[in-house]
C-alpha cells in the first residue's frame, strides 16, 4: 500500500529539509524536471579538490522527492564526487533491481525503499540524484 511509502519517516524528513535555498556563488548549478509528475530540483553545488564543501537546493516534490532530498543535504557536504556517483547509483539499483539500500551515513536512503513497487513514484525519488550527478559530471 501506499502507506508504506508515505511512512511517519518520510513525512517528518521532507518537513526538515536542511540547505533550502541558492548559493551565491557555486560551483555547478542543475535543475531537474521529472516529466511525469512535475517534481523540480535545483542544486548547487562548491566543489573543492572533487569534494562537496557547500550546497544548497530548492526543492517542488511531493514528499519522496523531499525526503529523498533531505537525505542528501544531511550528508553531501564533505562528500566526494565518486562516492555521490556511488550513491546515486546505489539508489536507482535499489528501486529497479531491488538492491540493497545504501549504508553508513546513506543508511536513512533505507526509508525509501518501499518505494520500489510504485514505479511512477521513482522519478521524484530520483530527481535530487540526478541533478546532483549532473553537476559533478558536468565540465564547465
Amino acid at each position: 500500500m501506499l502507506d508504506d511509502v508515505y511512512n511517519n519517516k518520510i513525512i517528518e524528513l521532507a518537513a526538515n529539509i536542511s540547505h533550502i535555498g541558492r548559493l551565491e556563488n557555486p560551483s555547478k548549478s542543475v535543475t531537474k524536471v521529472s516529466r511525469l509528475c512535475g517534481s523540480k530540483v535545483t542544486v548547487d553545488i562548491l566543489l573543492s579538490n572533487n569534494i562537496v564543501i557547500d550546497f544548497a537546493h530548492e526543492v517542488k516534490a511531493c514528499a519522496l522527492g523531499q525526503a529523498s532530498s533531505s537525505i542528501m543535504a544531511k550528508n553531501i557536504i564533505g562528500s566526494s564526487i565518486e562516492e555521490l556517483a556511488i550513491v546515486s547509483k546505489q539508489m536507482s539499483k535499489m528501486l529497479r533491481e531491488n538492491g540493497p539500500a545504501p549504508k553508513g551515513k546513506w543508511a536513512e536512503l533505507g526509508y525509501l525503499e518501499p518505494v520500489k513497487d510504485y514505479k511512477s513514484r521513482h522519478s521524484s525519488t530520483m530527481l535530487t540524484f540526478e541533478a546532483v550527478c549532473e553537476a559533478i559530471q558536468n565540465d564547465d
